[in-house]
């Protein structure tokens, strides 16, 4: 799995003009599940988004997490993460994992994190959507979890 994570003052996520899921501060996690990810994964992601420490603390310090802020996630299915860009310049995405399994393992994601007491809202696995937000820094992390499949063009 390979997430690109946000800090945000504020986000919106749109489909056809209507907003479906908004945050107020917290955390946009565009999320992409490839393949080889498994529960295992998914618990170890979800400890990390909820425990992150990339919120200022009296002293603008990186000592908080979106937890201890009282903040939320928007969490968002984007494949394009897992793109590999060796050869060419159009990206291959064999190493996404299959839509079915991906969508799964990205609802036990969320559900894992509200479990830990964190507000998640969340994108529409495989719609095209429109993702209004304010970065807050800015700051953006990128997180990966290696696989244990990997056959990337070389």
């Amino acid at each position: 799995m390979k997430v690109i994570i946000q800090r945000v003052k504020s986000a919106e996520l749109i489909i056809n003009s209507k907003i479906i899921s908004k945050i107020k501060q917290g955390l946009v996690v565009f999320a992409c599940v490839e393949k080889g990810d498994d529960l295992n994964t998914i618990d170890w992601f979800a400890e990390k988004l909820t425990n992150l420490r990339v919120f200022p603390d009296k002293d603008g310090k990186f000592n908080l997490s979106v937890k201890e802020i009282g903040g939320e996630i928007l969490l968002v299915s984007n494949f394009t993460i897992c793109g590999i860009l060796k050869k060419g310049t159009r990206p291959s995405f064999h190493n996404a994992e299959n839509p079915e399994i991906a969508k799964n393992l990205l609802e036990i994601l969320a559900k894992k994190i509200r479990d830990k007491g964190i507000s998640v809202k969340e994108g529409v696995f495989g719609a095209h959507m429109k993702i209004k937000l304010i970065n807050d820094g800015p700051v953006t992390l990128y997180i990966e979890k290696q696989v244990k499949y990997s056959n990337e063009l070389n």
